[in-house]
Order: C-alpha cells, then structure tokens, then sequence
C-alpha cells in the first residue's frame, strides 16, 4: 500500500522544502490579505500597535515574509548542512511570528494552524536529513 510517508520518502528533500515554503508564503499572503476585508482591521492593527509606528510594523512583516520566500530559492540551493539548519532556524523563527504576530480572527487561525503544520513539518525533514539523496 502506497502511504504518504512512502511518496514524501519518494521526493528529494531540497523539492519538499521549497515547495513546503510556497505553502507558508502563500498562505501568509492569503491571511493578510483576507484580513484586509474584515472592517475595522486596520484600525485594530494601529490600535494594538502601541508606541510602534505602523511603518516600522509593516517593515517586520516585510522582512518574515522575505525570510519564507528567500527560504523558497536557498532550500533548492543551499548545500544539505547548511540547508538544513537554515531551514530548521528559518522554520523556528516563522513559527514564532506566526504565533507571537497573529490575531484572533477565525480565518487566521486557520491559516495560522496550516503554516505552523507546515513549518513544522520543514522543521521535521530537515532535521531528519541526514544523507545526500540520488
């Protein structure tokens, strides 16, 4: 019986990695984006901003979002050690963001809980990386 365990073993792990990143990027977009249509986010993003200027807030994000997408072309080509820690400290560090950063609406949680799965599964096969495939 063919599993999903033996068709991911199937895969090379620089492909699964980057491709596992794809989902997290486009996820991330997908919930911001989202948010932007539930009235009243905005005000609720300054509102909770504190002492933060909202500029200096978007320049966070833009940098977690920048961290998942170069994460997308260095696990093609980053070799294995290093690729691997850099998708286990990567991974760590999105998980944090996606945690800590997020908010309560339903469809982020949702989101949210989709990425961590997928972080943790980076997290997971890089760790579990230990020979150079075929």
């Amino acid at each position: 019986m063919n599993t999903i365990a033996t068709s991911v073993k199937k895969i090379d792990t620089k492909a699964l990695l980057s491709t596992l990143w794809i989902v997290v990027a486009l996820n991330m977009v997908k919930a911001d984006v989202l948010s932007l249509y539930i009235p009243g986010s905005v005000e609720e993003v300054a509102r909770t901003a504190g002492d933060t200027p909202i500029p200096l807030l978007m320049l966070g994000g833009a940098i977690m979002m920048e961290i998942s997408i170069l994460m997308i072309l260095l696990s093609r080509v980053l070799e294995r050690g290093v690729n691997r820690w850099a998708n286990i400290v990567a991974g760590a560090i999105t998980i944090a963001f996606v945690v800590i950063g997020g908010v309560t609406y339903p469809h982020y949680l949702f989101i949210a809980m989709v990425e961590v799965i997928c972080l943790l599964l980076i997290i997971w096969f890089a760790w579990k990386w230990r020979h150079v495939e075929a």
